[in-house]
């Protein structure tokens, strides 16, 4: 008796039916469905292929736009390029990420900083701002292209061979307070107007830090490729004056002809501050460019100074760049010298704080030991905290406004470093005596230099006043470090000095004696006013993750630079102008600390 067929096997008998082709040739509406079907599937195949090679082209396309505009992915306040966010909204579209936080057309985002303010403090700042933009708009109305402003004769000057010296000074305090339009301003004047091929003998310091670093700061910031280019053409146009039998640069180049010499007020000398402050500008420049001849230019001036090196770290202001030789033997972290001291620190923290750069550490720690030891001195009876300068053996009981920056740098050298105690003893006892340049002038501000005198404290010397950023500079690293609510109380009473003696419908100008109130104004709005008093005011005022110190370092012109930069970066790192942050107190760099 035969079996019943199962239904299973029946169900096989079906289906292969079904895979046999004369199934579907009997049946034209069969074979029509089918074909339907398959182009379907493979559209769909198709299709879903063609949006995942879509979405790896724009990723890649976003990276490479990452790779030369980085910083400004980086930064919230002013610079997210639109051609960056448009390619990021592409790709969010296609892979239906989660919305990116809300932004302001120049990638500020909306709101965070100001969460991070309490109300006064905000109100301070906003203050301090309207005082940039009233400096800016001045120079836009009355010197714009020159390098500074006279706002009493409203007009400009050429002071610096026209190289347009406030522009290119102010390009980083206009970014980072978000003054945009402005901003923008600059910069179309820069890449179109700004001219190096000037028949015009040029101090190499002078300009390195204002118009070498400016652009730099400015290429960091914005993530422009136009302003590094504008940085390269500008030190290639330097470099003759570093060509010496030591390698220790001329003072000064003519920038068209490229003949470099030094002034004869120096005996033919080169000056400290002068061949010991383009560190930062020229390694900075080799990092970004890939070009290593302006780092081996400047890394050669150190070999000599370090080779020359004097056991007590006390560097003379004077040296042959034919010997490397000191020409005399003062010594003063004032004018010229002040800055050569700065940079053997803040190399060394650009670097990251990289063994391969710790010689400049190594050289800076000797110099504040015995900084520390023999020049810092205490006056009678206020005990005010200043440091002398030293010639033959003895000291002289002078300290110039220049040289409160000591205080800022001292707390940037604090931290891990095992006299970090001692060093922010010796800053604040600094910063209450720049402090009190300011108060014991009618006027309530600082004039050029001081004098100390047993049981008479200080007296004024030069009595003229340029507005000097180096208190307020000492006052904002103060603050970073300890959050003592003294040193911002301390830097609103000298911008209310500034506001009251030196403004003008006009602009700002300087002083011609702090000792009279109300002071006879000068003519000048110097451009450092508007490069690092108003930034370092406003930065006073601004969370720490408002330029993190542990992210950017600033050159003796106040122009931030990335630390150890790098073309390629962690895009998610948090290098935010604007980032919402709390008031915790925080250690020098900005970490939160528990």
């Amino acid at each position: 008796m035969g079996r019943k067929p199962s239904h299973s096997s029946s169900s096989r008998r079906s289906w292969r039916s079904y895979i046999h082709p004369a199934y579907y040739l009997r049946k034209p509406r069969r074979l029509a469905v089918v074909t339907i079907i398959f182009v379907l599937s493979i559209y769909v195949v198709m299709d879903h292929h063609s949006q995942r090679t879509e979405i790896q082209h724009l990723q890649k396309k976003l990276r490479a736009l990452e790779v030369e505009k980085l910083n400004a992915l980086d930064m919230n306040v002013g610079g997210t390029p639109s051609d960056v966010m448009v390619e990021m909204g592409k790709v969010d579209k296609l892979v239906k990420s989660k919305p990116a936080e809300p932004v302001s057309p120049w990638g500020k985002t909306v709101g965070s900083d100001d969460d991070a303010l309490d109300p006064d403090t905000k109100k301070k700042r906003d203050e301090i701002r309207e005082a940039m933009e009233h400096s800016w708009s001045a120079y836009e109305k009355y010197a714009w292209g020159f390098d500074e402003l006279q706002p009493q004769s409203k007009r400009g000057v050429n002071q610096f061979g026209g190289l347009g010296a406030t522009i290119v000074d102010s390009l980083d305090t206009l970014f980072i307070m978000g003054l945009k339009p402005q901003f923008e301003k600059a910069k179309e004047w820069v890449k179109t107007s700004m001219n190096f091929d000037v028949n015009y003998d040029a101090s190499v310091f002078e300009t390195t830090i204002r118009c070498v670093g400016g652009l730099l700061s400015a290429y960091d910031l914005s993530g422009d490729s136009m302003f590094l280019n504008k940085a390269t053409d500008l030190a290639d146009r330097l470099l003759p004056a570093f060509n010496t039998p030591t390698g220790i640069p001329y003072n000064t180049i003519n920038l068209q002809s490229g003949q470099a010499y030094n002034p004869g007020w120096t005996g033919q000398a080169s000056t400290l501050a002068d061949f010991g402050t383009e560190q930062m500008e020229f390694i900075g420049l080799s990092e970004r460019t890939g070009d290593q001849k302006y780092r081996q230019k400047v890394e050669k001036t150190i070999d000599v100074v370090e080779e020359n090196f004097p056991e007590d770290g006390l560097v003379p202001l004077y040296h042959d760049p034919n010997t490397g030789h000191a020409t005399m033997d003062k010594v003063s972290f004032g004018a010229m010298g002040d800055s050569f001291y700065e940079y053997l620190l803040k190399v060394w923290v650009q670097s990251g704080r990289a063994p391969s750069m710790q010689r400049y550490k190594t050289m800076w720690d000797r110099s504040i030991g015995t900084m520390l030891s023999e020049l810092i001195q205490k006056s009678t009876p206020s005990k005010y905290v200043y440091v002398a300068e030293k010639q033959g053996g003895a000291l002289i009981h002078k300290m110039d406004h220049l040289a409160c920056f000591l205080g800022g740098m001292l707390v940037l050298g604090s931290d891990g470093n095992p006299r970090a105690d001692e060093f922010l003893e010796v800053a604040k006892g600094i910063g209450r005596t720049c402090y009190e340049f300011y108060q014991s002038q009618p006027s309530k501000l600082s004039g050029e230099h001081y004098y100390f005198y047993e049981g008479r404290d200080l007296q004024v010397g030069h009595a003229y006043n340029i507005g000097r950023p180096e208190t307020v500079e000492t006052l904002f690293y103060l603050w970073r470090k300890t959050k003592d609510p003294i040193y911002r109380e301390w830097g609103w009473n000298i911008f209310q000095a500034f506001q009251r003696q030196c403004r003008t419908p006009s602009g700002y100008t300087g002083l011609q004696d702090v000792s009279r109130d109300p002071p006879q104004q000068d003519d000048m709005m110097q451009s450092f006013f508007l490069a690092e008093t108003l930034k370092y005011l406003y930065l006073l005022f601004s969370p720490d993750d408002i330029m993190s110190l542990d992210k950017w370092v600033f050159n003796t012109e106040a122009h931030p630079l990335k630390i150890k930069f790098s073309k390629v970066e962690d895009s998610s790192e948090e290098a935010s102008l604007g980032r919402k942050g709390g008031q915790k107190g925080t250690s020098l760099r900005g970490d939160v600390v528990a």
